[in-house]
């Protein structure tokens, strides 16, 4: 079993960035600018529908900006820089397949169900198709989920602010969860969204100059993948390179363990089910506007790679040693560093609020999905249950409280992954794919009863962890990566779970017919509306255009990466 050979749990100290007064005033102006967002965002919010789900109002383009934003975090930069300084070219096998088929999948086929069964939250649809033990697990499991992800973000902002600015965590972390809490509380969902529009584009200003200077730092692209072979070897700048079963990589996984476990598995469960994305969707005006959300979200997706693998790659051979004690830095220093070696005054204090942007983006999502699924599916429906609207708006600003305190006291079990995304992909496996098999398999087959939901989400949660802590940790089976740790652990997770759903259906009575209307494909609810017939919209509004339209250019971007 491999381990990481240099992983403090903080930045280099050598990483202060040389910031004045220029830089602090972009800064000043960003944080005033969220702040006016949210009291903005207040005055729309009037039913617990508003504060949860923006009263289901918003324009396909808005939750679209907002659902890449929510997922383009800053443990996605440094985490997917780190990657690229870790493992190279293979990162884009985490957008190209581990992305894109199943955004599709998710507008085209899921959100349907979804947003025609009106269900607020994701765990609620478990609650429909198959019983409360069900809906009850998966919402403890999500709202724990959702936690550990929030303090992985506030942890990796106090690190990086500590070292790029000097401030202690302390403070990094208080401010950041206080102006967090300000926007959520304030606006709820609406205001979490609007920021994140804004958000998207001050993170694109932060990393569109930062990859334009490395590259030329690194002697252009033909510069940079001659250093890298000479020093990483052929491999590390493909994507396939290597990738045959028994041979050995960078990665330390094969193509299948890549097209199973990442491709299907991991992104799936991810993309699918991950409340903090998919409630962007159902905030959408219309069932039409939800299924384009994720659709719309795919294409700036596909071309994110390049913004924060070449930062990555360029740290790898400006610094070939990165990674071990020999350099003094770690893979998450990937992006700081290039700050640090590259940026000017005024460029600098952009990409520095660019990061504290995506910080909070990633911390607000799951927030605000923790504080939808606690209030909704926990706190009104087994604890206080039947009291006025205006009580769980009020509650639900209180959870939100709790929440960020809640991110507060998590935020330093990241401290031990020299790779942020590492530690991510191993919460993704635990909670997501689980869930994502209970739902396929319900979505699917009919058959598929009451009871087998929550035995399927148990087994394929407890599977995955044993994979990870047991068999991987203790070296039963030898896996080279956490990397490939997780991609294992993903494919048994959604393996165990289907195999219980199956035999416990077989063995136990599945929902009436009727009640199924709707929630299983093949289906629908009598309320929900029906397609425009072909040609009645323009192409922009067609989600099947747009969907197999990214599958297209996502598969032709593979090919310059593919010897």
């Amino acid at each position: 079993m491999q381990t990481p050979t240099y992983a403090p749990a903080y930045l280099a100290a050598g990483l202060r960035l040389p910031t004045n007064g220029l830089d602090y005033t972009i800064l000043g102006i960003y944080f005033a600018v969220v702040l006016g967002i949210g009291f903005a965002a207040r005055r729309s919010v009037k039913t617990s529908l508003d504060f949860f789900l923006s009263g289901r109002s918003l324009p396909a383009w808005i939750t679209g900006l907002a659902f890449i934003s929510a997922n383009l975090a800053a443990t996605e930069i440094l985490g997917m820089a780190a990657n690229s300084a870790q493992y190279g070219a293979y990162t884009v096998h985490w957008y190209w397949i581990g992305a894109i088929p199943a955004m599709v999948f998710l507008g085209l086929v899921m959100m349907p169900f979804y947003y025609g069964s009106k269900v607020r939250s994701v765990p609620e649809f478990l609650l429909l198709r198959f019983d409360r033990a069900a809906h009850l697990l998966s919402s403890i499991l999500f709202a724990f989920a959702a936690i550990l992800i929030s303090g992985v973000n506030l942890y990796a902002l106090a690190i990086v602010v500590e070292a790029l600015l000097g401030w202690p965590q302390w403070v990094a972390i208080v401010v950041a969860g206080c102006f967090v809490l300000a926007y959520i509380t304030l606006g709820g969902l609406s205001s979490a969204i609007y920021n994140e529009v804004l958000q998207f584009f001050v993170i694109l200003a932060a990393l569109i100059p930062l990859v334009v200077l490395s590259l030329k730092k690194a002697g252009g692209w033909d510069g940079l993948t001659h250093k890298l072979t000479a020093t990483h070897g052929a491999n590390f700048t493909t994507a396939w390179g290597g990738t045959g079963i028994g041979h050995a990589n960078p990665l330390g996984a094969n193509w299948l363990t890549i097209v199973l476990g990442l491709g299907f598995v991991l992104s799936f469960g991810y993309w699918t089910t991950n409340f903090a994305e998919v409630q962007r969707a159902l905030s959408a005006k219309n069932l039409s506007a939800a299924q384009r959300t994720p659709l719309i979200a795919a294409y700036p997706k596909i071309f994110i790679v390049f913004l924060v693998m070449i930062p990555g790659l360029v740290a790898a051979a400006l610094v070939p040693k990165i990674g071990t004690s020999a350099s003094g830095l770690q893979y998450n220093d990937a992006i700081p560093y290039l700050m640090q070696e590259l940026l000017p005054n005024g460029v600098l204090g952009i990409a520095v609020t660019g990061l504290l942007a995506a910080f909070m983006a990633g911390m607000a999502a799951n927030v605000s999905s923790f504080n939808t699924v606690f209030t909704t599916d926990i706190w009104a429906k087994y604890v206080v249950t039947h009291r006025e609207d205006a009580y769980y708006v009020r509650f639900g600003r209180l959870i939100t409280a709790i929440g960020v305190l809640a991110s507060i006291g998590t935020a330093f079990l990241a401290s031990s992954f020299s790779n942020i995304m590492s530690y991510l992909q191993t919460l993704f496996s635990f909670f997501n794919v689980p869930m994502f098999v209970v739902f396929i398999v319900g979505m699917f087959w009919k058959r598929a009863s009451m009871r087998s939901g929550f035995w399927g989400l148990l087994a394929g949660t407890t599977a995955a962890m044993v994979n990870y802590f047991v068999i991987y940790k203790h070296g039963i089976i030898h896996i080279p990566t956490d990397q490939g740790a997780n991609f294992v652990s993903a494919i048994a997770g959604f393996v165990a779970g289907g195999v219980v759903m199956v035999a416990v259906s077989l063995f136990t009575r599945p929902k009436p017919a009727e009640e199924l209307q709707g929630l299983v494909y093949g289906t629908r609810s009598p309320g929900m509306a029906e397609p425009p017939a072909p040609g009645d919209e323009a192409w922009y509004r067609r989600p099947a255009l747009l969907g197999w339209g990214s599958v297209v250019i996502a598969a032709l971007c593979y090919i310059p990466f593919s010897f």
